[in-house]
């Protein structure tokens, strides 16, 4: 037989035995699901596997950059969509008992397709049907489940008060749960921080289908989920919110130079005085590329938590050049100027609850990094020169301002480190239509370029993949070597906070179940790779009783926010996914959100380590021995 044929048969077999196998998987997931009396009473609302006819609308539905949206791209066996928190708790026991990697996305916006991609057999678990609300305005509190949109939280809040805020993004398509998760930050947050700094409790589905609460889990993991990363230690299904109180007026202003106006000085200018500013005014730039004439929009939007007259003494006070008048000034409500930052179609609050994006999905990269000293005017021309590059269809950079509440919240106070010390936070975004190669590695290529060009002006602590990847850690794995790959991009990022987030990772979730690309790894028991099981039986047919219903941050790898402003409207650029999309909220016991069911619901499962890849079935066998027939007979 000859060399060619040889290898011919041995990839044909291969393809057939992994794709038989992932088969298997599929089926025996599909089947562990049906067990569980909660989700099959409705299952054809809850489960789809990769042949129904809803599944490529569903899993599209949510990924808001094309780049992980090809024929290419690893999709997941099944997509699950449960509508209460025992449907999560049968996902999360059935993908263990049947070595399926879970990824996990609350409905918004995931730069990197975390949250829906993965390397090895896997089941999305898409919370987008858990979006439940409930503001107690007289504790000035919020429970919110992650599968919640930005703004929906906002439309809620504000129509529940006019004096009552949340910080969080900019954007209005982005998932709850996978802001949190990363951080979180917006347009208040010189006033009030991140909307992580203000979570009261939460509600999490951890490795073993057992629903906890900030007790029950205690300070050290209710500190670590608090910005710790999504589908790290477990699944949010709920938060509970503190909330901010805000005079019932703020006021929005806008101000836009392009380069013929020489925006380099006003840049300066902003960088000497835009982190000393009462923490009730945020200044928030936003460039790109103007087209007709073709230019750089440098646009500075402005935010003040107070009144009018106010915001229009302070900023000619502190900021004359920028020439604002009060006729570019207007007075609102704070969850009113959500909707003028978000840029959404609609002026009223039910326009924050869509959650279509204002920017067509498209193809996309994005990348940032914090700056500690002012720029130089040289090095800010050359950046405004890249953006007029040829060919680059869409380049946004994005000033965010630090200081006022950030530099005043310690540190290590929750995972997020970046706080003192900081002037700005910069975005740098780019978009593309064109559905080709070319087209795509030179857009690549111009942001990694900027990039690097920027390097010497920044603090080199941003978060994407081109940091560094827990490649064993995707796979399952846990132990050394996935510890010394995140450490890698971990340090850059979480700073000091690191080390800390593995302590706890390894005590709460010691097979690293919950992994992706960026996850804090567990030191695991053990070797890698090693399987262990709890004392439990072997059924994994999950619980079948209720508890309350609620959503999980996706992987949102960015801290907070990700959004670029469109001319004089800030916010019409909705970045990424990670997560989301219906209103249609099933809590079947007709529990209330804020009700934790305590109590180990998932002890009826075989605990096993998702180091164990199983990728074949059992008619893999059966190729197996035909392949040995063929190469040594």
């Amino acid at each position: 037989m000859s060399l060619l044929l040889i290898l011919s048969l041995v990839f044909l077999l291969s393809w057939n035995v992994a794709a038989a196998g992932d088969d298997d998987q599929q089926k025996a997931f599909v089947q562990c699901l049906s067990n569980s009396t909660s989700v099959a009473s409705n299952i054809s609302n809850i489960v789809y596997p990769s042949d129904n006819p809803s599944f490529s609308s569903i899993l599209e539905f949510s990924i808001r950059n094309r780049r992980f949206d090809t024929p290419t791209t690893p999709k997941p066996l099944v997509i699950v969509t449960p509508h209460n928190v025992s449907h999560i708790q049968s996902t999360v026991l059935c993908a263990q008992s049947h070595n399926l990697q879970l990824r996990v996305r609350s409905g918004g916006h995931d730069y990197e397709g975390l949250s829906y991609v993965s390397p090895r057999p896997f089941v999305v678990l898409d919370l987008i049907q858990m979006s439940n609300i409930t503001v107690d305005v007289s504790n000035r509190t919020a429970w919110v489940q992650s599968g919640a949109t930005v703004g929906q939280v906002y439309a809620q809040v504000g129509k529940s008060s006019n004096t009552l805020a949340f910080p969080a993004s900019v954007c209005n398509t982005v998932g709850i749960g996978g802001i949190v998760s990363g951080g979180g930050y917006g347009t208040l947050l010189r006033y009030a921080g991140l909307a992580a700094d203000h979570v009261a409790d939460v509600q999490v589905v951890d490795a073993r289908g057992r629903v906890r609460d900030r007790a029950s889990l205690g300070e050290d993991v209710f500190w670590a989920i608090r910005g710790g990363g999504g589908n790290t230690f477990g699944i949010v299904v709920a938060w509970k919110f503190n909330l901010v109180t805000v005079p019932e007026t703020v006021t929005m202003f806008s101000v836009t130079k392009t380069l013929e106006q020489g925006p380099t000085k006003y840049l300066a200018k902003w960088q000497k005085i835009a982190d000393t500013l009462p923490n009730e005014l945020l200044i928030r730039i936003v460039m790109y590329k103007a087209v007709n004439p073709v230019t750089i929009a440098v646009v500075f939007n402005c935010l003040y938590v107070g009144s009018k007259d106010k915001a229009l003494s302070l900023i000619q006070e502190s900021f004359p050049e920028l020439g604002v008048t009060p006729e570019v000034m207007f007075e609102m409500t704070w969850a009113q100027s959500t909707i003028q930052f978000a840029g959404v179609n609609g002026t009223t609050l039910d326009s924050l609850e869509s959650r279509t994006p204002v920017k067509d999905v498209i193809y996309f990269k994005a990348k940032s990094d914090y700056v500690t000293k002012p720029i130089p005017d040289s090095a800010m021309d050359g950046l405004l020169k890249m953006m007029m590059q040829d060919g680059i269809e869409q380049p946004y950079v994005i000033f965010t301002p630090y200081g006022g509440k950030m530099a005043e919240i310690a540190s290590n106070s929750i995972p997020f480190p970046h706080r003192e010390g900081n002037l700005f936070k910069i975005q740098y975004l780019v978009y593309w239509k064109e559905d080709s190669e070319e087209v795509s590695n030179a857009h690549m290529k111009w942001i990694r370029d900027v990039y690097d060009y920027m390097g010497s002006y920044v603090s080199s602590n941003p978060r994407d993949l081109d940091i560094g990847e827990n490649m064993n850690s995707s796979t399952g794995g846990n132990g050394t070597t996935a510890y010394q790959q995140a450490k890698v991009w971990g340090v850059k990022y979480f700073k000091g906070n690191f080390e800390r987030l593995v302590k706890i990772k390894t005590a709460f979730d010691p097979t690293n179940f919950f992994s992706n690309e960026q996850s804090i790894p567990s030191l695991g028991v053990g070797k890698e790779g090693q399987t262990t099981s709890s004392n439990s039986s072997s059924s994994a047919s999950a619980p079948s009783g209720d508890s309350d219903g609620g959503n999980n941050a996706g992987n949102e790898t960015q801290s907070g926010d990700n959004n670029a402003g469109n001319g004089t409207q800030s916010g019409d650029v909705g970045q990424g996914d990670n997560n989301t999309t219906n209103n249609n909220n099933d809590n079947n016991n007709g529990t209330q959100i804020g009700g934790v069911g305590q109590g180990d619901n998932g002890n009826s499962t075989t605990q096993t380590s998702a180091s164990v890849v199983v990728r074949y079935g059992p008619r893999s066998y059966y190729y197996l021995v035909l392949l040995f027939l063929v190469l040594f007979i």
